[in-house]
């Protein structure tokens, strides 16, 4: 398989060696230095785009993917507000699109899991929840894609909560947030050196703590991942997120 790499940084470098050692073939990696070759005659030298950019570069790349007809499994996070428009022109366009905020095997484990674990913490009133992340100083936004999904599959099954709220604390020091409701599900972010990624979800009560935690060691799970979900999508039209991928029912 034929592979571009829209965004070349650390996870870019870890995607291409993972593709390359399942005998896939990287055709073009476009970076910030050479924005000028992503182009539709290059895109359509790979069967198969995999995208890891910014916030800032990632709806221009879709876009370049969709009008050269090539699939793009896209793993930056940060810019979800654009889904639904993202959506109606993949359909519109007889595309192939696949999304996540995160590709990790285990990652989406600990998603399911988090639900469940919710839908049964609903029924126990005297626990409270939060949400932490921990992450790298260069991660741009905050929360993470991956903390927010699990937010969300606590507010799915938790009738306590009704919105998630964050706070930022970039030094690893004490977050402090006064103004979390009874109601807020309150999601505190760290960035701190290089952690890849530290996701932990607290039940507090008075007699205890339940604590439900994913860690990742490096980058790789989440690497492998983007590729088990480039060779998924190559023979396939339409918009999927990585729950269509993996069979977790």
């Amino acid at each position: 398989m034929n592979i571009a790499l829209l965004g070349y940084g650390k996870m870019g470098k870890i995607i291409e060696k993972i593709a390359i050692d399942r005998k896939h073939e990287i055709v073009l990696k476009i970076d910030l230095d050479n924005q000028d070759e992503l182009t539709a005659e290059n895109l359509q030298k790979a069967d198969v785009a995999i995208e890891f950019s910014t916030p800032a570069t990632v709806l221009g790349n879709i876009e370049h993917c969709f009008n050269a007809g090539v699939p793009i499994v896209v793993g930056t996070t940060g810019w979800y507000e654009q889904l639904p428009q993202i959506k109606q022109q993949c359909e519109t366009g007889n595309n192939s699109f696949i999304y996540a905020t995160n590709f990790s095997v285990g990652v989406n484990i600990f998603f399911h899991v988090n639900k469940v674990l919710a839908k049964l913490m609903n029924k126990q009133p005297y626990y409270e929840v939060q949400v932490e992340e921990i992450h790298h100083v260069q991660k741009l936004d905050a929360p993470s894609g991956t903390a927010i999904t699990i937010a969300e599959g606590i507010l799915e099954n938790l009738d306590a909560k009704k919105q998630w709220v964050n706070v930022l604390t970039a030094d690893g020091g004490e977050s402090v947030n006064d103004s979390t409701k009874a109601d807020d599900l309150l999601i505190e972010s760290y960035r701190i050196d290089s952690v890849p990624g530290t996701h932990t979800v607290i039940y507090d009560s008075e007699v205890d703590t339940i604590e439900f935690k994913h860690t990742a060691h490096n980058r790789n799970g989440f690497a492998l991942g983007a590729v088990l979900a480039a060779e998924w999508i190559t023979d396939k039209k339409g918009f999927f997120s990585v729950k269509d991928m993996f069979d977790l029912s």
